[in-house]
Parts: C-alpha cells; structure tokens; sequence
C-alpha cells in the first residue's frame, strides 16, 4: 500500500510562509499527478494545486501568484510553498497522489492524513 506522510503545516500570522511536505513511500511503479487539496470547516474539500509527472502546474484562482507545487521525482515528493498567506487559507491540507503500485494495476489515487494550517488575522 501507497503510504503519504506529510509535514510542514502549523500556525502562522497572516502575510507569513509555510511549506508542506508529503513523501509517498511503500510499494510505488509509477507516480503521475501530485497535488494538494484543502477543506475548511464547513466546506467542501477543493484542489489548491497539482502538478503533472511532466512538470506541468495547475492552481486555484484563490492561490495563484501567493503558493508554488513542485516535485522532487527522485525522492517521491511534492512540495507546496505558501506565501502571503491569508485567514480564509486556513484549512486542513491534503497531499493527493496518482500511482500505479505494480505495471500490471490500474493507478489508483492515494491521500496523506492531513495537516492542519491556521492562518492568524
């Protein structure tokens, strides 16, 4: 099984930084997309970033110019660089990954366990 550990969420002031960190670890083939996902209290879970095994980069409109997604392949790594950051970016963070464990399996989609950002006004 495809684990997801992620890293780097905490409590920041609103205008700060902060970087996430997931590693996909355990029986991995391949791995296709990478991204991150958000959900808020009350809301649904929404994409904030992704980015494809090519290197290529999709945003929400609410982050676009303030967070960055970038990929380390040979370490299994997705990274999410959050500046500017702003109260209704208060959310808990969800790595996503698109893997084939095997190049006999479909690619199934894998989930870390979540890591909180709180964002301070």
């Amino acid at each position: 099984q495809v684990q997801l550990v992620e890293s780097g969420g905490g409590l920041v002031q609103a205008g700060g930084s902060l970087r996430l960190s997931c590693t996909a670890s355990r029986i991995i083939f391949s791995i296709n997309s990478m991204g991150w996902y958000r959900q808020a209290p009350g809301k649904q879970r929404e994409l904030v970033a992704i980015i494809g095994s090519g290197g290529s980069t999709n945003y929400a409109d609410s982050v676009k110019g303030r967070f960055t997604i970038s990929r380390d392949n040979a370490k299994n790594t997705v990274y999410l660089q959050m500046n500017s950051l702003k109260p209704e970016d208060t959310a808990v963070y969800y790595c996503n990954v698109r893997a084939r464990r095997a190049w006999f399996e479909n690619e199934s989609d894998y989930w870390g366990q979540g890591t909180q950002v709180t964002v301070s006004s």
